[in-house]
């Protein structure tokens, strides 16, 4: 009968004996957040019991058969740990346990179990511990240990589940107040062997440490350094050992410490080396004291344990004094004594201050550090300067300073933990006011001749340069480095004047430059266009004008304009596309008169000073006319006359040069080719043309042979500027 197994009937007082009120397992938080992460109500369902049920009074029993049970052992646990099932890894750990100690696992499941069954009333209790798989033959016995183990509130679950934990890392303090929150008399006998253990070795520890103190009264430092050190091996939370191995090993003045902590804008900065001995890993802790004075010693977040090297501490409290140690460790127990810093105020100083200055001034940027109240700025001396200084959040800007050195003192305020004001040391920063040259006030760019001209105002004393800037130009005024400047604008110098390449635009920039230091100044743009080359006209007859150029590359528009010479307020201008041009070429109403015609590229950029070649133009001469016709003599009484040859010049208003008139004479019906092809029977000067405007002259009496052909001819290096019209062939055969 289930009970019978301990000795006693069911239901009697103390019928059960040695229940567990703790698992007194390392680690059985782990253990038990995986247990629910699998979904299992307790870690005896890993076991696969059912449906017979599963054995817990007197040992961890599974079926076996249809009647007979195997003792959950090693070799059982570990043919579970190599199946697929959802326990195979929940247990490979509890065949961890079982050979670490072969009585652990039942201890565990029993603990569960009689904590699920003390979580529900009394009535409920034996149908709940069918449903958790226990034998059906030890339900009553179970029912029993969960009414006779006294009952454990949540705290003192936390406080029976952290034991092993205290235990295994010898943290003796925090083990005794846990197993004050224990009862006394709950009847597990490893509890009370557990209390016995503790005192026994609270005992030590306080022995060890009045050796210590006595040794470190008596100036004995290394045996004050071993007593303490073995009082802290033993009781790791022990904080009057570590308080003494502090005060033994803090670092004498004059001295480096081994361990350095500077504070930080955002944090502590700890820094170490190993030593000769080279220990496994480092514990690092904090001491300081509350806003009452109570001792506190932390652990630094994120460094417990960790490696030698650097290690930054965020959460050190801003205003207080606190001082570091550093603890080596060899397989999780203090090795050695420890490192120890300096007591450092965390009030750190503002970070990676930045000086720049500009004209009589000095701006200050820096790194705010975290957690600071207000920072504040004063010059270390005056030097009676007229000066004044703009804090902010993040920097300073003094101005109206001379040039030279000048020096600030910034301080940073904290808010103490006990509500005090406390400020750092101050950091001393030091800027240099250098001369800066007087900037460049206004610029203009007046184009002539193909080039252009530059002139500006201010950059007295300086050298003022000109410069296209990459990308954006900066504002003016805008400080600058002398190395931070693009190369000096290259264009071509002509008479004082600089020659943009044709088709170029470039926004050119005038700079003051003194020494290492610059101004930029204003910006002006220049844009020079593509000259227009082949440009020529030729007269048509209805007073228009045949106009053909060479198209520029890259043009996309070209104005063409004309001027009468004859001091008419007479012409016009028209824009032409290339396409337009190519189209259909380009006729000009330019009518009878002299006129200038002249083609440019059009500008790219509106408002940019434009800089034009030598621009590209031709002379179009009036629509001056030598028109010509043979006067037959008339009959006579005694016979008849010569011929004569009627020249006449037409032109509007005066022309300049006249060509010569040539006539020539050629046997037969066929019309002179040249002047050249017959023979010259006339020749009528061009200044007497001029001069008269229309010339008779009789031809010579038989030049040739009749019949013959008479032909006019223009010469001289203006025959092409004069139309030469001609009379019919017929007028001009002489029979």
């Amino acid at each position: 009968m289930a009970g019978q197994e301990f000795g006693h009937h069911l239901g009697l007082p103390r019928a059960l004996s040695g229940l567990p009120l703790s698992p007194l397992v390392p680690g059985y938080g782990t253990l038990a957040g995986a247990q629910h992460t699998a979904g299992l109500r307790h870690l005896g369902e890993v076991l696969d019991a059912s449906p017979v049920g599963l054995r817990v009074l007197d040992g961890l029993y599974v079926p076996a058969g249809p009647r007979g049970r195997r003792r959950v052992d090693g070799p059982f646990l570990d043919g579970l740990a190599r199946g697929s099932g959802p326990g195979a890894p929940l247990a490979a750990r509890l065949a961890e346990l079982h050979r670490r100690d072969p009585q652990v696992l039942r201890r565990v499941v029993l603990y569960q179990l009689i904590g699920l069954l003390q979580d529900h009333p009394t009535s409920q209790r034996p149908r709940l511990a069918a449903e958790l798989g226990v034998h059906a033959d030890e339900i009553a016995g179970l029912v029993a240990a969960a009414r006779l183990r006294p009952v454990l509130d949540r705290r003192g679950r936390d406080a029976a589940e952290s034991l092993a934990d205290a235990r295994e890392r010898r943290r003796l303090h925090r083990l005794r107040t846990l197993l004050d929150r224990l009862p006394t008399d709950g009847g597990d006998p490893a509890l009370a062997a557990l209390r016995t253990e503790l005192a026994d070795r609270l005992a030590l520890v306080e022995d060890l440490l009045r050796s210590a103190r006595q040794a470190e009264e008596q100036g004995r430092r290394e045996g004050a350094s071993s007593g303490y050190l073995e009082a802290l091996c033993e009781a790791a939370d022990d904080r009057r050992a570590l308080r003494g191995l502090v005060r033994v090993h803090r670092p004498e003045s004059g001295h480096r410490p081994l361990l350095r902590a500077e504070p930080r804008p955002d944090h502590v900065e700890l820094a170490w080396q190993d030593g000769n001995d080279v220990p496994d890993e480092w514990r690092l802790l904090r001491l300081q004291r509350t806003e009452r004075g109570r001792p506190v010693v932390r652990s630094v977040p994120g460094a417990d344990p960790t490696a030698a090297g650097t290690v930054r501490d965020k959460d050190a409290p801003l205003g207080a004094r606190v001082r570091y140690a550093a603890l080596p460790l060899r397989d999780g127990r203090v090795a050695g004594p420890p490192l120890v810093s300096r007591q450092l105020l965390v009030a750190p100083e503002v970070g990676h201050p930045v000086l720049t200055d500009g004209p009589g001034r000095i701006h200050c940027a820096w790194q705010r550090p975290t957690g600071a109240t207000d920072v504040t700025v004063e010059p270390t001396e005056r030097d009676g300067a007229d000066f004044h200084l703009v804090p902010g959040p993040d920097g300073f800007t003094v101005t109206g300073l001379p040039p030279g050195p000048h020096s600030f003192r910034v301080v940073s305020h904290y808010k103490a933990p006990d509500g005090s004001r406390v400020t750092s040391p101050g950091l001393r920063v030091t800027g240099t006011v250098h001369p800066w040259p007087e900037p460049v006030r206004t610029l203009t760019a007046r184009p002539g001749g193909g080039a252009v001209r530059f002139a500006w105002t201010g950059g007295r004393d300086a050298e003022v340069r000109l410069v296209v800037w990459p990308g954006q130009a900066p504002a003016p005024g805008t400080e600058l480095r002398t190395q931070e400047l693009p190369a000096p604008l290259d264009w071509p110098e002509k008479a004082g004047a600089l020659c943009p390449p044709p088709g170029a635009y470039a926004e050119v920039a005038a700079v003051a430059v003194l020494g290492a230091r610059a101004l930029a100044g204003p910006v002006v743009g220049v844009e020079a266009v593509h000259a227009v080359l082949g440009l020529a006209a030729g007269r048509l007859p209805d007073g228009q004008a045949q106009v053909t150029l060479d198209w520029p590359d890259g043009a996309g528009h070209l104005v063409v304009t004309w001027a009468a010479l004859d001091g008419e307020e007479t012409g016009g201008e028209r824009t032409l596309t290339a396409h337009a041009y190519r189209r259909g070429g380009l006729r000009l109403p330019v009518g009878p008169g002299a006129v200038r015609i002249r083609a440019a590229t059009v500008p790219r950029v509106a408002g940019a000073v434009v800089v034009v070649p030598d621009a590209a133009e031709a002379l179009l001469p009036p629509d001056a006319a030598i028109r010509y016709q043979l006067v037959r003599p008339q009959r006579r009484f005694l016979g008849r006359g010569r011929a004569l040859l009627r020249v006449s010049l037409a032109a509007p208003g005066t022309l300049g040069e006249v060509p010569e008139f040539v006539c020539v004479a050629r046997g037969g019906t066929l019309r002179p080719r040249s002047a050249a092809d017959g023979t010259t029977v006339l020749r009528i000067p061009g200044p007497d043309l001029a001069r008269h405007g229309t010339v008779e002259q009789e031809l010579p009496a038989s030049p040739c042979p009749a019949p013959y052909t008479l032909r006019g001819f223009l010469l001289g290096e203006h025959a092409a500027s004069v139309r030469l019209e001609e009379p019919s062939l017929a007028s001009l055969v002489v029979r």
